[in-house]
């Protein structure tokens, strides 16, 4: 009887450990399949793939012809023309068409005539595709004089000029995702990219000149990067180039503060009209509008143009900082005027144009397809994008990882165990054996 019932258990018990295997197996399979993905290394920026419709339309019917393109509240694109026959073509593409009296030729005549009277710090002008106009605009530090200068040459232009005044001063936010500190001062990581051997942060040219050394601490212990191919002012983009020279875990998410990112997906071209998210070290993640393209901003430190123009709030220390929606990069903080409370006017270097003088790639997640062509993020409502943990390397403890049940640690542990029960019942069964081996020899012997 009682070796009957050892034969029960150790029946039981081999069944057991047979079943711990293939539950850990299970739990390994699960886990791996969990995992967030791996980021797909170079996502270039093409310019044919990233187009939405109204894009496609005003390319096709010219500059003469049209005045630019946006996306109303509904998320339907909408394209300015000048007369009857590309408003039909426009109808016809399925998009809506205003009709206007200047044409895009028009504006950007009367930007370059701007552009070309005496520089005034402190002022703006931007291309206001919506009302058919250009818009100037002066900050509290233009004086009396330099306001009626200006105002004398957008007279000398025309009616579509349009002069506004604007409170705050028109900055670069130095000082923004994640803090990154130098010398120089205080910016933000904007978006992870590489040109095949290293990886680099795309951030502000304004944040430091080439050769700033960046850290994560103010303790200047823990060495990010250095700054390179900086370009400011004329632009505002520059790289740092990571001290160990890759990214890290979790490189193809930005961070929107407590712990949390948003996971890059693709790269396009800002819209007016779209709904967009900003972030940044100092004052986090908040969402806005484009409001106009092809901005210049005359900084104290020098006039850059080619800006995306929105009324997001920024705040010192948000330069560099990341431009996104539903995953999509779009730019990075350059400046503004304003601030979180009040509210005010942010301006972005388009990330287009920064990865082709650059010659970089953004890192983006997997789910991008990786070979297909980025998404137009030009929908009227926009979310940020799928979120993700803010990762990187040595981030989680050893135990962290081994207890998480969406790593492989718990279903390595329960193979082990159910192996380990395995042997032991085994072994325990070979032990019987000989002891009862000897038992029953030593007695016919005896």
């Amino acid at each position: 009887m009682r070796h009957a019932r050892r034969r029960v258990v150790r029946r039981v018990t081999r069944l057991a450990a047979v079943g711990g295997l293939l539950l850990g197996g299970a739990m390994v399979t699960q886990a791996v399949a969990s995992e967030p993905p791996d980021p797909t290394i170079g996502l270039p920026y093409s310019a044919g793939a990233a187009t939405s419709k109204g894009t496609d339309l005003v390319s096709s019917l010219g500059t003469s012809r049209t005045a630019g393109n946006w996306v109303d509240s509904a998320g339907k694109p909408v394209v300015a023309v000048t007369d009857e026959e590309a408003a039909a073509e426009v109808k016809r593409a399925g998009a809506r068409a205003k009709m206007v009296r200047h044409s895009m030729s028009d504006l950007k005549s009367a930007a370059a005539t701007l552009r070309s009277a005496p520089r005034v710090s402190g002022t703006s002008w931007a291309l206001d595709y919506k009302n058919n106009q250009v818009v100037v605009r002066g900050d509290s530090t233009v004086s009396a004089s330099d306001w009626s200068r200006m105002t004398e040459v957008a007279e000398g232009i025309g009616g579509f000029v349009r002069m506004e005044r604007t409170e705050g001063t028109f900055t670069p936010r130095l000082n923004g995702a994640l803090p990154i500190l130098s010398t120089a001062g205080r910016c933000s990581a904007g978006f992870n990219v590489t040109d095949g051997k290293s990886d680099y942060i795309l951030t502000a040219g304004h944040c430091g000149p080439d050769g700033s050394v960046w850290f994560a601490d103010d303790r200047g212990r823990d060495q990010v990067g250095t700054s390179l191919k900086g370009s400011f002012p004329g632009d505002d983009y520059s790289l740092v180039k990571y001290a160990g020279g890759r990214a890290g875990k979790g490189a193809e998410v930005v961070s929107v503060g407590d712990g949390e990112g948003v996971r890059i997906t693709g790269v396009a071209d800002a819209e007016v009209g779209q709904k967009i998210f900003r972030s940044g070290s100092t004052s986090g993640l908040r969402e806005g509008e484009v409001t106009a393209l092809n901005a210049t901003v005359n900084y104290p430190e020098g006039t850059v143009t080619g800006l995306i123009e929105t009324n997001v709030c920024a705040e010192p220390g948000d330069s560099g900082g990341p431009m996104f929606a539903d995953g999509i990069a779009l730019g990075v903080t350059s400046g503004g005027s304003g601030d979180c409370t009040a509210g005010g006017t942010t301006f972005f270097q388009p990330v287009t144009k920064a990865l082709t003088e650059l010659n970089v790639k953004l890192i983006v997640s997997k789910q991008a397809g990786g070979a297909g062509p980025a998404r137009s993020a030009s929908q009227g409502t926009a979310s940020p994008g799928s979120s993700a943990p803010v990762t990187g390397e040595g981030v989680s403890s050893l135990l962290t990882r081994l207890t998480d049940p969406r790593n492989v640690g718990p279903g390595m542990l329960v193979i082990a165990g159910s192996l380990v029960a395995l042997v032991a019942t085994r072994w325990i069964r070979a032990e019987q054996d000989r002891k009862a081996y000897r038992q029953y020899y030593s007695a016919t012997w005896g």
